[in-house]
């Protein structure tokens, strides 16, 4: 039986990877109703890659049957429209699950969140990232690299055991760092992800990068696809006019150390009407003067 090639997994990285928020009713659960159709707008602005129970999509702040419920209303909505990247994480067992439940459900890839403990050795990185891709050989596998200390060389160790693993979504802000990584790595050997969203992805698309992931996407998703056909098309100076175009809003939510990065989302989306803006803890509301900011940034958006 010959291996997986994942050529339509691979395409769908080099893209848009959009990371959908998860809205709540009133009384705190799933809105369920709101969700399908906040997918329904991505999918129908254009949007083809998916990722549900990202950081956008409170990952953390969910429980273990959220993550379930997320994953199969994604897959569900999406059908055929959309590949579908589901993010897993937690301790090893946990995310060998999820993994397991993203396939059953017809995920094609799974996105694996930075290990979340407060010791990390990169050999213990590597087997963190093993153990989860050899439960899943038949899914893409994306490590979601946030830590500035990771060698490249630890991933292209890990991708000669696990040929799985073909891209990174990579998040370290610091655009110099990312081109020696991927090149330690073996840039031409996986899909590199631009993981600090629009505002990193000139810089990242420059050094090697052929995708970048957005939260901005569930706001105006016109305004995410222009900027990447401006870096496929090479014309930098059109992304940078997308980029100046989104500035403050990524400003908004990269401030005091991205401590409302999704509340910013959420809060462009309610000023639209389409999700309530609640956040859970440890994510918080914006305060009112922000909030009319945020709305009047929204508004003046051709969505």
């Amino acid at each position: 039986m010959s291996s997986p090639t994942f050529e339509t997994e691979r395409a769908a990285l080099a893209d848009v990877v959009a990371i959908p928020v998860t809205p709540f009713a009133e009384d705190g659960t799933v809105d369920q109703d709101s969700h399908r159709a906040l997918l329904g707008r991505l999918l129908e602005g254009g949007v083809r890659t998916l990722t549900p129970n990202g950081n956008t999509g409170e990952f953390y702040a969910l429980s273990p049957e959220e993550r379930r419920l997320v994953t199969e209303l994604t897959i569900e909505e999406a059908g055929e429209r959309a590949v579908i990247l589901v993010g897993v994480g937690h301790d090893v067992p946990t995310a060998v699950a999820s993994a397991r439940h993203a396939r059953d459900c017809g995920a094609q890839m799974v996105m694996v969140h930075q290990p979340v403990h407060p010791y990390v050795a990169q050999a213990g990185w590597a087997d963190y990232h093993r153990a989860i891709a050899e439960a899943v050989p038949e899914l893409g596998v994306v490590p979601y690299i946030r830590n500035a200390q990771l060698l490249g060389t630890r991933l292209a160790e890990l991708a000669d055991d696990c040929p799985n693993v073909i891209g990174v979504k990579y998040a370290v802000p610091d655009a110099a760092r990312f081109a020696a990584f991927a090149r330690d790595a073996e840039l031409e050997r996986f899909v590199w992800v631009a993981g600090l969203a629009e505002p990193y992805a000139p810089s990242y698309f420059s050094a090697g990068a052929t995708g970048f992931t957005s939260g901005l996407v569930n706001v105006a998703p016109s305004v995410s696809l222009n900027m990447i056909e401006a870096l496929r098309s090479g014309d930098y100076a059109g992304a940078m006019k997308v980029w100046e175009q989104i500035r403050r809003f990524e400003e908004l939510r990269a401030a005091n150390g991205s401590a409302n990065n999704v509340t910013v989302v959420k809060e462009a989306l309610a000023s639209l009407g389409l999700c309530r803006r609640e956040v859970r803890p440890p994510s918080h509301l914006l305060p009112e003067a922000e909030r009319a900011e945020v709305a009047a940034i929204a508004a003046g958006w051709s969505i």
